[in-house]
């Protein structure tokens, strides 16, 4: 029967062009566009409306506020997510704030999409899960890249800022990230692409390798109160249990989600 259903998605689902190739035997998970919450492996963590078009509606979580965390976990019994492919078609319809921008060095910027990997749960009970690499889409076109080494203090500044393309305000576009680990698993290197017309033509936007040197933005008497056992340039080369689709501070529509376990180049 799971194997059936599998096979279901895979077939009915529309697939993003693939920049790498999904590994021998790794996993893929694709939305399920009619009964997302089906599977047991998305938790959109907020309210989700289904949309004449097809597509979801998402805005306010569950938290009460505009901060959406919506999660692909990792079967029980089944590897983490480690070198993955993150793909999502989004339409941003309003910004909850009016501001598109924050200041350098902070946390994920406000009024922006983020797909992110290599880490569990962000909770302040367990900073240590709280790692990540996070490729950024600010709603005014502007991309870049951040590292959590643990959750709350352990951000870096972000990396590979470029304008990719014009404001995402009210129009369809794909955005994607490849997150793998190079160098025999010492270094990771990361990469954003964008769907301008969302017509599945990718453009590469930015990357960046990290192997070392690319340390937390926070004073040593706030990384190290937490003992996480890392340097404050740690490399995020470590697989995690969740893969996130985040946005703050937007309302927006989502279809096509997917990620995939993809074979390092």
């Amino acid at each position: 029967m799971v194997l059936f259903y599998y096979l279901y998605i895979t077939q009915t689902t529309f697939k993003p062009k693939e920049i790498y190739p999904t590994k021998q035997g790794g996993r893929e998970w694709y939305l399920d566009v009619n009964n997302p919450l089906e599977d047991g492996i998305f938790d959109p963590g907020a309210k989700i409306t289904r949309l004449q078009d097809g597509s979801w509606l998402v805005g306010e979580g569950d938290n009460g506020n505009y901060q959406i965390r919506m999660n692909v976990i990792t079967p029980p019994g089944q590897d983490e997510w480690k070198n993955v492919e993150i793909t999502g078609y989004v339409k941003v319809i309003d910004t909850a704030s009016g501001d598109a921008a924050s200041p350098e060095g902070s946390p994920t910027p406000i009024s922006a999409i983020d797909w992110y990997a290599r880490g569990g749960r962000h909770n302040d009970d367990v900073p240590c899960e709280g790692t990540s690499l996070k490729g950024i889409l600010r709603i005014n076109g502007l991309a870049a890249w951040q590292k959590e080494i643990w959750h709350t203090g352990g951000y870096t500044d972000t990396r590979a800022a470029v304008n990719a393309t014009n404001t995402i305000l009210d129009r369809w576009i794909g955005w994607k990230v490849a997150i793998y680990n190079i160098n025999n698993d010492t270094a990771v290197k990361m990469e954003s692409y964008i769907d301008e017309n969302a017509n599945n033509n990718w453009r590469k936007v930015n990357e960046v390798v990290d192997n070392g040197g690319w340390g937390a933005n926070s004073p040593d008497s706030v990384f190290y109160s937490v003992d996480c056992n890392r340097s404050k340039d740690y490399v995020v080369t470590n697989s995690g249990p969740i893969v996130t689709f985040r946005s703050d501070n937007i309302i927006w529509q989502f279809k096509d989600l997917n990620v995939r376990e993809i074979r390092a180049p």
